[in-house]
């Protein structure tokens, strides 16, 4: 099973699965195609964005949890 870190890349999860685009996308994560998202950290976007990081991160493990390959 894939785990999701917060010190992740946003488009490196984007490119393990990019049926992940809409959980990032309902948690104010909009601009997916932005430069930042190739750079710049869930952590670091969810501080940018004023997100609960901790929130994020359960929606995407458990994604990935029930849609293990």
């Amino acid at each position: 099973m894939a785990k999701i870190t917060k010190d992740m890349i946003i488009m490196d999860v984007l490119q393990m699965d990019r049926e992940t685009a809409p959980i990032f996308m309902k948690h104010g994560l909009h601009c997916l195609g932005c430069p930042a998202s190739s750079m710049e950290s869930i952590e670091e976007a969810a501080a940018v964005h004023g997100l609960k990081l901790e929130d994020l991160m359960k929606d995407l493990n458990d994604y990935f949890e029930k849609n293990e390959k």
